[in-house]
């Protein structure tokens, strides 16, 4: 006859055992916290690739109204694509930190009057970067006659009017967001911010861009 004593002893002995409670309580936790930490970790970064695409939109719509401030010939300045090129280079350097030149792309805009009609256009049109995003506002139009953009552009729910005689610089950046763990807890993101900035000085805008490069055009 088996000695019921003597076989619940070992289990007796197992359950008043508690050298090893820490390790099992950790190893419980663990996966959980590293959860955590790899959410909190890809939302910190999503935000920071954000901030970074919106800052990147406002330095170079700031850029490139600055374009023709260091011509001192007493000529009023015509804006190059060697111009444009600088700055949409500078922009993809700027987001060189999220890689927007690989998962993005910068589009330079100039909204102008017409000057014979008056109404609002695109003038010309520049991108840089390797994404195939488009301009949300169309292509450049130099009979003033898009129906989108008569009246100018529309950016965070206010209308933006070029002056006669004068530009404005409108910026946009794409960005495709690929998350530090993949799909695992967000999907592929494309961000898209916008910033605006009238050119700072006089400069000759009948012309449109010159140069014979073009080699940004969208």
């Amino acid at each position: 006859m088996i000695n019921r004593r003597l076989t619940l002893r070992p289990l007796r002995s197992l359950i008043r055992n508690s050298e090893a409670v820490s390790v099992l309580e950790f190893a419980l936790v663990l996966p959980v916290f590293m959860t955590l930490g790899m959410y909190g970790a890809e939302i910190a970064w999503l935000n920071a690739a954000a901030l970074e695409v919106s800052q990147v939109a406002v330095s170079m719509a700031d850029n490139a109204s600055r374009m023709g401030q260091t011509d001192n010939s007493g000529v009023t300045p015509t804006i190059s694509d060697a111009d444009v090129d600088s700055v949409l280079a500078g922009a993809l350097e700027e987001g060189s930190t999220v890689a927007l030149e690989e998962n993005g792309r910068v589009i330079l805009s100039s909204l102008e009057a017409h000057p014979v009609t008056g109404k609002q256009r695109v003038h010309w049109q520049q991108c840089k970067g390797k994404s195939t995003k488009k301009s949300t506002h169309g292509k450049p139009d130099d009979t003033g006659l898009l129906p989108s953009v008569l009246n100018g552009l529309v950016l965070g729910g206010k209308t933006i009017t070029a002056p006669s005689g004068s530009a404005v610089m409108i910026a946009e950046v794409w960005y495709e967001y690929n998350g530090l763990f993949g799909t695992l807890f967000v999907d592929n993101i494309v961000i898209h911010e916008e910033a605006a900035v009238i050119a700072r000085d006089d400069r000759s805008i009948s012309s449109g861009l010159v140069g014979s490069g073009k080699k940004n055009d969208c």
